[in-house]
């Protein structure tokens, strides 16, 4: 048993021609993430504090679809939700439709420790942060023009979409990709596991590119995109509906716990049978200090690391030798 730590920077339709300054931008950020969260658990934090950390650091990174960099609904504005939980205790907190807060985690875990509810929405979500004086900006501060195009798009393809070139709705005709090739994909997501055992994991997203206002996904919904207990911890992202509908997070803990599956066995059962190709991924850790981060995707921004040197920052499936 040992420290382990796994984090997602989204799942999709990333193109092999994405182009390099893209590609190197997003590596970068999930190396620094990967950093923060490893010295964090060698300083013997705990997973909680751990997992809160590194999505914080992730919202705050306007090249992935949470905090700043979330994608904009069918009017234009930003609707953020995120979730935490701590797996000893089952303790979690969820927040959705947020549009002021810089870190949507973080007022998840208030959630969690300050009310004796678990999940907050909308001007109830809003109001309790101002109660809380988290860190809150206008509006105006999410809505980037990197985002203001994605919008454009998907409203001239009259689709919602989770990223250029992946579309949610059915339709006969085919999207082409942005002039840069670059992609805003899924979610954001990190999972941690201490020396003794202890798991957590936390989830942060914009949702989809001209979703609904109002339209939740499975970010905040335990069990779906998130979820941890003494046996696991789970981050889940892709397409929000499909998560739901399969409840990936606890499906990988059920596996676990009644037909005792390892790990990588229950993981990559959820994402290999129970979800259609093309709509999700994963990053888990378990009470053993085990690491996966399966996908059916065409790729995942992700990275992990574990106590006995195991260290992997990727995007596309890995190359077997």
């Amino acid at each position: 048993m040992g420290w382990a730590i796994g984090l997602h920077g989204g799942a999709g339709d990333i193109p092999l021609t994405l182009p390099a300054e893209r590609r190197q931008l997003r590596e970068a950020a999930l190396r620094h993430c990967l950093g923060i969260g490893v010295d964090a658990l060698k300083d013997k934090k705990a997973p909680l504090d751990v997992v809160e950390l590194v999505v914080r650091e992730l919202e705050n990174n306007p090249h992935f679809n949470a905090g700043r960099g979330s994608v904009l609904t069918n009017e234009g504005t930003v609707e953020m939700e995120a979730c935490i939980m701590d797996g000893n205790t089952r303790r979690c907190g969820a927040v959705s439709g947020l549009t002021t807060v810089v870190n949507a985690i973080s007022l998840a875990r208030l959630v969690m420790e300050k009310t004796p509810h678990i999940y907050l929405a909308f001007d109830g979500a809003e109001k309790f942060a101002r109660e809380q004086g988290v860190e809150t900006v206008d509006q105006s501060h999410f809505i980037t023009p990197e985002n203001i195009e994605r919008l454009k798009q998907a409203k001239e393809a009259n689709r919602v979409q989770l990223d250029y070139t992946q579309p949610i709705q059915n339709d006969v005709k085919k999207e082409t990709p942005s002039a840069d090739g670059d992609s805003q994909i899924g979610t954001v997501g990190c999972v941690a596991v201490d020396n003794d055992g202890n798991l957590a994991a936390a989830t942060s997203t914009g949702g989809f590119v001209n979703k609904m206002v109002g339209r939740i996904g499975d970010t905040p919904i335990i069990g779906a995109g998130t979820y941890a207990n003494n046996l696991c911890a789970v981050s889940a992202t892709g397409k929000g509906e499909a998560i739901i509908r399969s409840t990936v997070a606890r499906d990988v803990a059920a596996l676990m716990e009644f037909k005792g599956l390892s790990l990588k066995e229950a993981a990559a059962y959820v994402v290999e049978e129970s979800v259609p190709r093309g709509n999700v991924g994963l990053v888990a850790v378990s009470a053993k200090g085990e690491v996966t981060m399966p996908f059916n995707t065409t790729g995942m921004f992700r990275a992990c690391a574990t106590e006995d040197g195991y260290s992997e920052i990727g995007i596309w499936p890995s190359v077997q030798n």
